[in-house]
């Protein structure tokens, strides 16, 4: 199994680059809750061990690689809301957090590593996009923990104001107990009208 390393880093900071920001979203699958980006600047002295693309560790482990990057690490958050993923849609919603995730770093970054193959609208620093790379940057491996843990979190948290979705086990994505909760309880402010199992409940009349 492959794992991430920091050749992509290395790479950039040969080339003159200093703050070199792993960026990776979380939540584009989900009916309901927030889009949620993270961006990371890693100490090269100072890496927490594990790191890895969050869909292959374990809650427990994601949970403690959370805390370790906070606390080595320099990090921001951001979100593009439902009612942004209904405006847009959701390619374009993730792209808005990432530009404004790397935007709220304390330090600037002059460098970003995105996940994916497209380069976000609006974002005017020297960038380069991997393909998979939550899987082979470890900055981006960290950002993607750091975006998983707290939107994880933010749907445990909307759970309690909204029982019956299972969005504490299901993170907001269409399982059949969110599924039949939709149908049974309705759609609540959370809920992405603009994707397909909502929109037809609101409009199955």
């Amino acid at each position: 199994m492959t794992t991430p390393d920091y050749i992509f880093e290395q790479a950039a900071l040969a080339r003159g680059f200093s703050a070199i920001a792993g960026v990776d979203e979380v939540g584009r699958g989900p009916l309901a809750g927030p889009v949620v980006a993270a961006a990371v600047i890693l100490d090269p002295e100072n890496i927490p061990a594990g790191l890895n693309d969050s869909k292959k560790l374990t809650a427990k482990k994601r949970d403690a690689l959370y805390d370790a990057i906070m606390d080595a690490a320099e990090v921001s958050l951001a979100q593009a809301t439902v009612a942004e993923i209904d405006e847009h849609n959701i390619l374009r919603a993730s792209h808005i957090a990432m530009v404004r995730a790397i935007a709220g770093l304390a330090r600037p970054a002059d460098h970003t590593l995105i996940d994916g193959n497209l380069v976000p609208r609006g974002l005017d620093i020297s960038n380069e996009t991997i393909i998979k790379g939550d899987g082979r940057s470890l900055s981006i491996a960290a950002a993607s923990v750091i975006a998983k843990v707290w939107r994880d979190r933010h749907m445990v948290d909307l759970a309690q104001q909204y029982p019956g979705y299972g969005w504490e086990k299901n993170a907001g994505y269409p399982t059949a107990v969110h599924k039949s909760g939709l149908v049974e309880l309705g759609v609540t402010p959370h809920h992405r009208r603009s994707f397909k199992p909502v929109h037809n409940i609101l409009y199955q009349e």
